[in-house]
């Protein structure tokens, strides 16, 4: 079966919560990316796919920013950051977040698919790695998760 479409249900600290649908690109060459997410802080906020499929202790469990490739942390744009580097969401005064976003490097299948993987959204904007120290290449000094959800396929003929 060939994955074109996902899902992601977001619950998180508090009243965070939203959905993410991912759909396969024209070609399969990228992933159109959109969610809504609500009861956030006003301003940004990272957004990531996550190494593991775990949320067995919240956010603690799904492990790093996946990264199958062995890069360093970056923006979307760059041409290295981890694969699960989705830069910043921004949160509108109400604290609902509402965005699209076209990745070149997120694939919902082949060799280094996110489906089963769990996608994060967290409490500071991600400074893209242009940081100073070791965490803003590892992380982008984005601080702890307040939402996350597994990604997983959708079915949905919509």
């Amino acid at each position: 079966m060939e994955v074109t479409k996902a899902i992601c249900v977001l619950k998180g600290t508090g009243a965070v919560t939203g959905s993410i649908h991912l759909k396969a690109g024209e070609g399969g060459h990228s992933t159109i990316i959109m969610g809504e997410i609500y009861g956030l802080t006003p301003g940004k906020h990272g957004l990531h796919v996550h190494t593991f499929g775990d949320i067995s202790k919240g956010c603690g469990s799904t492990g790093p920013h996946f990264n199958p490739c062995n890069e360093t942390h970056g923006a979307p744009q760059d041409k290295k950051r981890h694969v699960g580097d989705l830069g910043n969401i921004e949160a509108d005064e109400n604290g609902t977040a509402r965005f699209e976003i076209v990745d070149r490097l997120l694939r919902l299948a082949g060799k280094h698919a996110i489906i089963g993987r769990t996608m994060v959204v967290n409490d500071k904007e991600d400074d893209l790695g242009k940081g100073t120290d070791e965490e803003s290449r590892e992380t982008g000094n984005h601080g702890p998760g307040v939402a996350w959800g597994i990604i997983g396929v959708d079915e949905d003929p919509k």
